[in-house]
């Protein structure tokens, strides 16, 4: 088995649906995109592609739907009883409306977000296909750094990702990452790699 690497880049990504492309992303060298390899933070296709680059090496690459967060689903935009949201038996306004991206859990507790579509008189209507879904994805960047990953780090990364470093998956860290949390980890401590 190959070692896990410690992997530092830049880039900008652009998805593409049919003619329409959009910039999604940058990663810049002053707040790189960091992970570590095999454990699952950064899509497969994508870690295949970088792997075997070198410190300095330069990359342009496109990933298709099905490389990345596969194909749309229409069966995956469902109706929830909008009670499920209530606290009080209110909506709270500054987290619950159209366009919102929340986080969900079902009956097995697994975690998982959806992007509200329409709030109706009893239900909400939830797509919870991931937003880039359908799209091609390209990659145009830089390696900033490769090389093979300390027990450390990725002791550090596996409590990052199941949250017992971070407590619990929040989104800022909740000061638990033993130390600072580069660009204060928006996308959640499991897919930041910025928190040390």
């Amino acid at each position: 088995m190959e070692p896990s690497k410690f992997i530092r880049v830049s880039y900008e990504l652009t998805a593409i649906e049919g003619e329409e492309r959009e910039s999604i992303e940058t990663a810049t060298r002053e707040n790189p995109f960091m992970f570590i390899s095999g454990l699952g933070v950064a899509l497969d296709a994508f870690e295949a592609e970088i792997a075997p680059l070198k410190d300095g090496d330069t990359f342009d690459f496109t990933l298709t739907a099905e490389q990345s967060y596969g194909e749309r689903d229409e069966e995956r935009v469902v109706d929830v009883p909008k009670n499920i949201f209530e606290i009080d038996g209110k909506i709270d306004t500054r987290y619950i409306y159209e366009g919102a991206v929340v986080p969900l859990q079902n009956a097995e507790g697994q975690r998982f977000n959806g992007t509200i579509i329409k709030i109706e008189n009893d239900v909400i209507i939830v797509d919870l296909n991931h937003p880039l879904a359908g799209k091609s994805l390209n990659f145009k960047g830089e390696v900033i750094e490769n090389r093979e990953a300390s027990p450390e780090e990725i002791s550090g990364m596996l409590k990052m990702i199941t949250g017992e470093g971070c407590g619990g998956g929040c989104g800022s860290c909740g000061g638990n990452c033993g130390g600072d949390c580069e660009g204060g980890c928006e996308g959640g401590c499991g897919s930041c790699g910025g928190c040390k």
